[in-house]
């Protein structure tokens, strides 16, 4: 499998969150070395968890619960948004070696985007990345969950 094959499994995970009526984010860790798809989640903050439920953290929850381990260490992850400031914080402390993200988040995000966390001289673990998977599949289902609540809300 490819990055994009990984990502394609990660828009899936933001199509159930969309369903959900959660904001359509979704994200997948992946042992590289094997190719295993290690965990898989998306959004769930909106209705019945912590706000802080974003995908990422979710994902990262799942996949050291099924290694039974507290860190990451060489694991990717593959999330359709580009991690808030949170999100990062939390990728660095659990030791993923690399980040592929699809739309940018030019508001919210934190890696390319905003405070660009990795940048920083408190940041202690700084993952590769690379941006721009699928962006335009990531970016489209985020567009569409949005535009959809514009709708109900004036109607």
């Amino acid at each position: 499998m490819n990055c994009q094959d990984y990502m394609k499994i990660a828009l899936k995970q933001a199509e159930k969150a969309f369903i959900k009526d959660e904001v359509p984010v979704g994200a997948v860790i992946v042992d590289p070395i094997s190719g295993e798809v290690v965990a898989k989640a998306g959004n769930c903050g909106e209705h019945g968890k912590e706000a802080f439920a974003h995908a990422e953290i979710e994902v990262m929850r799942k996949a050291c619960k099924k290694l039974n381990t507290n860190r990451l260490y060489g694991m990717e992850l593959y999330v359709t948004l580009e991690p808030c400031t949170m999100c990062a914080a939390a990728i660095s402390m659990m030791r993923i070696a690399k980040v592929y993200f699809g739309a940018k988040d030019e508001k919210g995000g934190a890696i390319v985007s905003g405070v660009r966390f990795y940048e920083q001289a408190t940041c202690h673990h700084r993952p590769q990345v690379e941006g721009g998977i699928l962006e335009k599949d990531c970016s489209k289902i985020l567009k569409d969950f949005f535009k959809a609540k514009r709708c109900r809300k004036s109607e």
